[in-house]
This record gives structure tokens, C-alpha cells and sequence, in this order.
């Protein structure tokens, strides 16, 4: 993000007008559009209010912008020739069309990251750069000369990886299939997004988990689908939920993250797993299982996925490289009936004509490598590590203020506050504070839970990060009871 460069001779607000002179005149700011507040400039920024205060004066001084009482500073209408010109009402465009706008609590999270990077970050669902295997890619990298034809690829996916992936899956995750079957995506979302398009119907209804990230995700409402939930206790979702919705609503997919649940943690219990595949094969109802975290088994024992027990083409199963590697790479992978692939290829070639080359053949390149192995066993013991150090410092900085069941695996901790909180509230405070998180209700729980990502912070950072978190949590209690 562009700074004003404080060795300049150039006064700082000099440069400021110069730059927002020239985003309008790009047309980042076109005619009668608002202007982003005083305040808030000054704090992306990085500047004094006064300074931004100067800056706006001089680009009035100019014509370029006018202050509207109780409206903001807008781009000028009359400063762009003799005849005012029309511009289109980007504003209205912005706020239409069908494919919603991440929830609020999102944006504000990933803008507060933006302006802020030296914020203690358990948001973001991402693997820190310490834990990713970037040595040994690079080292790949330099081994292997990329010299094929970089043309547009195999609708499904890059041939060499899909015969990588189906060893891979077979070995690591028991399932059975070939590469025909495999469709590689840019990840999960890229998966579940082509699965709602292009399988489903506006006002189809569909189940997903309570809480469940899948709930974080606009592009289902987006894709006009009915949302029911299905309550997720110790044990994962129960199976006579699904039958349920299904004679109320006549549901026509359940989506599932049956290992190390995104945000709980909680593993689906191996009866419920059979119950729900003998439900699926009854009903005729395809189930969607979003396996991300399997592989992040601190005990390097990950629990079978249902597509392992899958005997009648129920399961869909997506997976990702994002979550035991490298999210940068932005290579995931589904399997499904060859039906299904080849309608889902089709569709994505339809939208980009498929993924870049190069990531897929170093993907590839790692998968089949000596490094895979000793990459998964140090991660997994250092999220372990991660997620030790985090909950020492939820005991030692809040006890008895918060409540959680530690994982076996995943990058997440679920937590339940005893006090009662605003989530939006305790956000700002926190971010006030230096430290982000993620609210409970942004997955569909009421408020008072927090989701605390530990993979992305370094460890050095955990203790600090919670004790911020928990000073945040203090203020708001003694401002709510003085």
C-alpha cells in the first residue's frame, strides 16, 4: 500500500494530494464518488489527521474534490470539462449483482491486516512462513527445469500431478481411484464454488454443519441455496439430523469437514461415519467432504475420510495442499464420478481455461519427493508445539473465563467465553490492542465464541498475542460493568 516517503523535501501532504489527484484521475475515484474519510486516511496512512486535513484543502483549492456537509468529500462533477459528463453509478454496481461480499466481520478483519501487518494474526487460516516447506521447494525448483510448453492445460488439471495425486491419495488417505477421477481446483473454495454453480440450483436446500466455516462462505447464498444447519456436538454431526432436514426440506447435498472440523476441531465418531454413509446410500444424497486438515494429525494416525468407505459414489471429497504446504501454490484437488469431473472441468475452463502450469508441476515435484514425509512430521509436530503454547497462555492469562476441547489435529482452537461479549466489540478492542482473531458468529454460533488460529502466528508471538487478547477482554468487561 502506498506511503508518503518521509525523507522527501516534498511536504507530506504535497505528496498525498498528488496521489489521490492521481487515483482520480485514473478513475479509482471517478466523479462524485466519496473519498475515504479524514480519519481513516490518516490511519492508513500513517499520518496525523491535520496532515490529511491539509491535502484535502489543497485538492478543493484545485476544484478536484468539494466537502458535502454530512456526506463526506466527493470527486468533483464539474471539474471534468465545460459539460459535466455522466458517469456510471459504480456505487449501485458495486452493491449489486448476485455473488455476495464477504461478511463484514471478514473484511474488517483483512483490511485491519493491511493496514496494520505487525498485528499478532490468529485469523488467518494459513500456515506460517516457518512451517511452510520453502526451502525444499526452492530446492526442487532449481533442480527441475520448467521448459515445457506453457499452453493452456488439460481441462482437468495437469496429467503428471493427477497421476502424482492418485499414489498419494491411496497411501495417505485410503482412497482408491485414477487420475480420470481426479479435477484439480486452486483449492477448496474454488471446489465448493463449482460445486454450488454447477450441481445446484437457486433454491435447492442443502445441509452444512453448526458451526461451520462453509457458513463464512457468501458464494452459497450467492448461489441462492437454502442453508440448514446440522448441530455439531463432540462427536461431529448426528446422522438422523440429516434425515430429518431431509423429510422437512428434501435436501439435495450435506457438505462435511468430518476431521478435525473447521472451526471445533471435533472429529466425526466412526459409527456416525458408517450410519451417515448407509443415509446417503438410502436417500440417494450426495455427500461433500472437505478434507483439509487430515494430514495435521499430531499423532501422524489421521482418521480414515468417508470416501475411503465410500462403496456407492456418495462422496464427493476435496482436498488441498493449502493447509500441509504452501496456500501460495493455490492447488487443490476433488475426486468424483468421472461424470461429475468432466461437467466441473468444463465449467472451469468456461471461467479462466484452467490453472497455471508451473505450480501444479511443483506440486507434483514435492509430492513424490524425499521431502514430503520429514515436511509432514515437522509440521505436525510443531502445530502441536503451537497449539500447546496457546492454550498455556488461555490457562495462565484467562481462567475460568474460557473453555475449550484441544484438537488432535487442525490449526484451529475453539473457545467459549464465560463472560458475555459483544463480538464486534471485543474485535476493535483487540485490533486496538495489536492482536486479531476471528468471532464465533462469523461460523454461525451465537455470540461469545472465538475461533484462535495457531498455525499463522510465530511461536514467539502466541504468549504476547493472548495477553492482548485477554487485556482486551478485561476493558470491555470493566467499560460494559463499571
Amino acid at each position: 500500500m502506498w506511503k508518503p516517503d518521509r525523507q522527501s523535501k516534498k511536504p507530506l501532504y504535497a505528496q498525498i494530494a498528488d496521489h489521490l489527484e492521481q487515483r482520480i484521475s485514473y478513475g479509482e475515484f471517478p466523479p462524485g464518488s466519496l473519498l475515504p474519510s479524514e480519519r481513516k486516511l490518516a490511519e492508513q496512512l500513517d499520518v496525523n489527521r491535520s496532515t490529511v486535513i491539509l491535502a484535502f484543502s489543497e485538492l478543493r483549492s484545485m476544484g478536484i474534490i468539494e466537502g458535502r456537509s454530512g456526506s463526506g468529500t466527493r470527486v468533483t462533477m464539474t471539474k471534468w470539462g465545460a459539460t459535466p459528463k455522466h458517469t456510471p453509478n459504480w456505487k449501485r454496481y458495486a452493491e449489486g449483482g448476485n455473488f455476495l461480499p464477504n461478511l463484514p466481520f471478514m473484511r474488517r478483519i483483512r483490511e485491519a491486516l493491511a493496514q496494520s501487518p505487525s498485528l499478532i494474526d490468529f485469523a488467518s487460516g494459513e500456515l506460517s512462513a516457518d512451517l511452510a516447506p520453502s526451502e525444499e521447494i526452492s530446492s526442487l525448483m532449481s533442480r527441475h527445469e520448467y521448459t515445457a510448453y506453457l499452453g493452456y492445460d488439460h481441462p482437468q488439471g495437469y496429467v503428471p500431478l493427477r497421476e502424482v495425486l492418485v499414489p498419494y491419495l491411496g497411501k495417505h488417505r485410503q482412497i482408491h481411484t485414477t487420475e480420470s477421477s481426479i479435477l484439480i481446483t486452486s483449492g477448496s473454495q474454488q471446489s465448493l464454488y463449482l460445486i454450488t454453480q454447477c450441481l445446484l440450483s437457486p433454491g435447492d436446500a442443502v445441509a452444512i454443519e453448526d458451526p461451520s466455516y462453509s457458513y463464512s462462505l457468501p458464494m452459497f447464498q450467492s448461489a441462492g441455496l437454502r442453508l440448514f444447519r446440522l448441530p455439531v456436538d463432540r462427536d461431529g454431526v448426528c446422522p438422523e439430523d440429516i434425515r430429518t432436514l431431509y423429510r422437512r426440506h428434501r435436501i439435495k447435498m450435506v457438505f462435511l469437514n468430518p476431521n478435525y472440523q473447521n472451526p471445533t476441531g471435533t472429529v466425526l465418531g466412526m459409527e456416525r461415519r458408517k450410519r451417515l454413509l448407509e443415509l446417503a446410500s438410502e436417500l440417494a444424497l450426495p455427500i461433500v467432504e472437505d478434507d483439509p486438515f487430515s494430514l495435521t494429525s499430531y499423532a501422524g494416525m489421521p482418521p480414515a475420510p468417508l470416501k475411503s468407505m465410500d462403496s456407492t459414489g456418495s462422496v464427493l471429497y476435496i482436498g488441498s495442499f493449502s493447509k500441509i504446504a504452501a496456500s501460495g501454490l493455490r492447488v487443490g484437488w476433488m475426486v468424483a464420478p468421472n461424470a461429475i469431473v468432466e461437467r466441473l472441468a468444463d465449467a472451469r475452463q468456461q471461467m479462466d481455461f484452467g490453472l497455471s502450469v508451473i505450480p501444479q508441476q511443483v506440486a507434483a515435484q514435492f509430492l513424490k519427493s524425499d521431502y514430503f514425509e520429514p515436511h509432514l512430521a515437522r509440521l505436525r509436530m510443531q502445530l502441536q508445539f503451537k497449539r500447546d503454547l496457546l492454550i498455556a497462555a488461555l490457562e495462565r492469562e484467562l481462567p475460568g473465563m474460557i473453555s475449550f476441547t484441544a484438537p488432535e489435529g487442525g490449526l484451529h482452537l475453539w473457545c467459549k467465553l464465560a463472560p458475555e461479549v459483544h463480538d464486534g466489540k471485543l474485535l476493535e478492542e483487540s485490533i486496538r490492542r495489536g492482536v486479531v482473531f476471528v468471532p464465533g458468529s462469523v461460523y454461525g454460533s451465537d455470540s461469545g465464541y472465538v475461533r484462535f488460529t495457531f498455525a499463522r502466528a510465530k511461536a514467539d508471538e502466541i504468549n504476547s498475542g493472548i495477553s492482548r487478547f485477554a487485556e482486551a477482554l478485561r476493558a470491555l468487561l470493566a467499560e460494559t460493568n463499571p
